[in-house]
């Protein structure tokens, strides 16, 4: 009988003991696409080295935020041929460069995100690679050649020239590809992608490896986020989500002085030919935004940025905060190399990020319910609605004092202002502060 408990008590241990980061993986659900609201880490506003440490180390202020999603930008080992030190120029898709870290350090992260109800994914370049990777020499039928001279070449129209173009009418390439993106799924446990210039790549490329993935992942689900704006990249490739790039410009246009109105057109654009359940994703700065200037400079100040903020993740949903913006950090970031970020500036600025994803979070209406909106030059006003709720969202898009009518459902009623924590008797007018925004229930 010993002999017989013995190697069952030796399993029921090494069952007992499975590790906690898989368990907790398990017990560990993504939001809703249209849920999400998103965090972009640039590790290199974090620390100089093991930068993924330094993210963990700040895991809970990001927490609470309220966001629900980390989007890691490449840290990957960068390319040294032709190199200009972009994260974007990898040489090789299965490994961590030193300077962010280990895989043990992403792990690590991962897991983080997880305790804390959060998804983690990870940028992922697919259109390109630097000159030194492997598949360069091992492999150079895999990438785009110059019909004249036989040579590899780099990226068009972008003329990249740190990177060498990859050749999509491979099939051996597209295998390694997948595979390459598998590895961080199945074996580090993130839960999906942000693709690069995903309107480079073949789109029929992302709906064979995204079903792929996702095969791969279940029961878990995934979150695939397209660095593109078109169609296909939901009705062919599979995504669940890409950019609201034209929003965004519109948004520098209307807080230059364009109508207010030229917004809800925008947004309008965007959402008509989307598929039911994908989201656009909205935002003031990014990385490539935050290389030229930060939202309060582009937006005149800092209210302004609260304001251009309000304005663009309350339409549709589909909430990010760059890494930094949150400080109201006001220099540009060039991501090429380390900045660093002081995280206790602007504590006002965090809090009110802070509120605005809790009410985000709080109220599925505002992220998500119907939209009813009404034109004006200088204010967006637009009513977020669903069978709980309904909110007024004014939006001062000036640097001055404006007065504006209430839309007429709105008069003589009573809103309470959330922001705010008071109570507006609305009548046919009402008044706004430069750059002031309101959000109201009824």
């Amino acid at each position: 009988m010993k002999k017989l408990l013995l190697p069952i008590v030796i399993v029921a241990a090494i069952i007992g003991c499975r590790p906690a980061q898989e368990a907790r993986q398990e017990a560990f659900e993504l939001p809703a696409v249209e849920d999400i609201a998103m965090y972009q880490v640039n590790p290199r506003v974090f620390a100089p080295e093991q930068s993924l440490k330094a993210v963990a180390r700040r895991i809970d202020s990001i927490s609470d935020l309220g966001v629900n999603m980390l989007w890691v930008m490449p840290i990957y080992p960068i390319g040294i041929e032709k190199g200009k030190n972009s994260p974007y120029c990898i040489s090789d898709y299965k490994a961590i460069a030193p300077e962010f870290g280990t895989i043990d350090d992403l792990k690590a992260l991962a897991d983080s995100c997880h305790r804390r109800g959060m998804g983690i994914i990870l940028d992922w370049v697919a259109n390109h690679t630097a000159w030194d990777h492997p598949w360069v020499k091992q492999h150079p039928e895999w990438y785009t050649r110059d019909a004249m001279a036989d040579t590899i070449v780099c990226p068009q129209p972008w003329n990249w020239e740190d990177v060498a173009d990859l050749n999509y009418d491979n099939r051996e390439m597209r295998s390694a590809m997948t595979d390459a993106m598998l590895f961080w799924i199945k074996d580090v446990g993130i839960d999906g992608f942000r693709c690069d210039v995903a309107d480079g790549v073949p789109a029929d490329f992302w709906r064979e490896a995204i079903d792929t993935l996702r095969q791969a992942a279940a029961p878990r689900r995934i979150v695939m986020l397209a660095e593109g704006k078109n169609t296909d990249n939901f009705t062919v490739g599979g995504f669940d989500m890409n950019y609201g790039w034209d929003y965004k410009d519109e948004l520098v246009k209307v807080f230059g002085g364009a109508p207010a109105s030229d917004l809800i057109k925008a947004d309008k654009a965007e959402y008509d030919s989307l598929p039911a359940g994908k989201v656009k994703l909205r935002f003031t700065t990014n990385h490539d935004h935050a290389t030229e200037t930060e939202p309060c400079v582009q937006f005149t100040n800092d209210r302004g940025a609260m304001a251009a903020y309000v304005a663009s993740i309350f339409p549709h949903g589909g909430a990010l905060i760059y890494g930094s913006q949150e400080v109201g950090y006001p220099e540009p970031i060039n991501f090429f190399r380390y900045v660093p970020v002081d995280w206790t500036a602007k504590p006002d600025i965090w809090q009110e990020y802070k509120a605005l994803i809790g009410l985000y979070n709080e109220y599925p209406a505002l992220r998500k319910g119907r939209l009813t909106t009404w034109a004006d030059n200088d204010v967006l006003m637009v009513e977020k609605s669903d069978e709980r709720d309904r909110f007024l969202i004014l939006v001062n898009v000036r640097n001055e004092e404006k007065t504006v009518s209430v839309p007429q459902p709105w008069v003589k009623r009573e809103g309470t202002d959330l922001m705010g924590n008071r109570d507006i008797d609305l009548e046919k007018v009402i008044t706004l502060k430069p750059f002031e925004y309101l959000i109201l229930r009824q």
